[in-house]
């Protein structure tokens, strides 16, 4: 699916209630053409990419089902707003079992991950507070995106560092993070019930939903839209964008239903088109993804940070 309308406009109003993804047809008759994140003139979507943001901001990217393109989108997300705003965005792999954000990200100067930087926390916070750099400091701990325009936080192998990422933790890394960087990106875990999950999503200023045009995976995404409204943060879920990610070169027949459907979940939806540099797997190299690929991320991105800094 092409790009097509303007972007939506910040915090719209939802629509009513969507009916819910397995309770029968989403929709009984044609839709009217969806809010989706479409083609502005490219040096509109640069401006707004390019914006001030205000205070540091901290984005969740979230689905509790794997397989969904979380990492993906984490990475290109990031290698989006670093290219285009010239640095000051880092990722982070907040997955608690065996993240691949590290590896998809590319160059690993050392085999340190979110393990070391916990271990080694205190430490950390003391020598800034005493007046080293930050950036200087963190150094030791983070990774560098294939083409330097964003860091890496990587996660690590042991899945016994997970019982390290409770609330007090998780806050503390939140606050070291954004206190260095502009825009943390955050490829969280799928275990929606962890004080970690919950705390990454009580930290975050914005939500970014991604999914596949298939009725698993956004069945999983729309509970998971539920349960935050439930937990008292439907301002994030009514804020949130939607990423709907292609898979295949075939058209998905849920594409147009499904981004339908969150749209009057959320505040923006974005296709992303199917790219075959991305099918296997590896390192993630901006530059090598196709011209429409990098032109749907500029949109996407422009789309969740709108409105900051106003």
């Amino acid at each position: 699916m092409g790009v097509a309308q303007p972007l939506a406009p910040p915090l719209a109003p939802p629509a009513p209630p969507a009916q819910r993804i397995g309770d029968g047809p989403i929709l009984a008759d044609p839709p009217p053409p969806p809010p989706l994140v479409g083609a502005v003139p490219v040096h509109q979507a640069l401006e707004i990419v390019r914006a001030d943001v205000g205070a540091p901001k901290a984005v969740a990217f979230i689905n509790p089902k794997g397989g969904v393109h979380k990492t993906t989108a984490t990475v290109l997300t990031a290698a989006t707003l670093g290219s285009v705003r010239g640095g000051g965005v880092l990722a982070w792999d907040d997955n608690e079992l065996r993240g691949t954000l590290g590896l998809r990200a590319g160059t690993a100067r050392h085999a340190r991950t979110v393990k070391h930087l916990i271990s080694d926390l205190t430490g950390v916070e003391n020598a800034i507070h005493a007046g080293h750099g930050i950036h200087e400091v963190l150094e030791n701990y983070l990774r560098h995106a294939s083409d330097g325009s964003f860091d890496v936080l990587a996660g690590d192998e042991d899945p016994r560092v997970a019982r390290h990422l409770d609330p007090d933790t998780v806050r503390r890394l939140m606050a070291l993070l954004t206190a260095a960087y502009d825009i943390v990106c955050v490829d969280t875990g799928n275990n929606v019930e962890s004080p970690n999950w919950k705390t990454v999503i009580e930290q975050s200023d914005r939500l970014v939903v991604t999914t596949l045009p298939r009725e698993d995976a956004a069945f999983t995404a729309d509970w998971m839209l539920d349960l935050l409204e439930e937990d008292g943060h439907a301002d994030l879920v009514a804020d949130a964008v939607t990423i709907l990610s292609c898979p295949s070169p075939i058209r998905s027949p849920l594409l147009e239903e499904l981004a339908e459907h969150f749209s009057h979940r959320t505040r923006a939806v974005a296709v992303i088109p199917y790219d075959p540099a991305l099918e296997s797997g590896s390192t993630i190299v901006f530059s090598q993804i196709a011209d429409i690929t990098r032109r749907a991320w500029l949109d996407a991105s422009a789309a969740l940070v709108q409105g900051w800094g106003r």
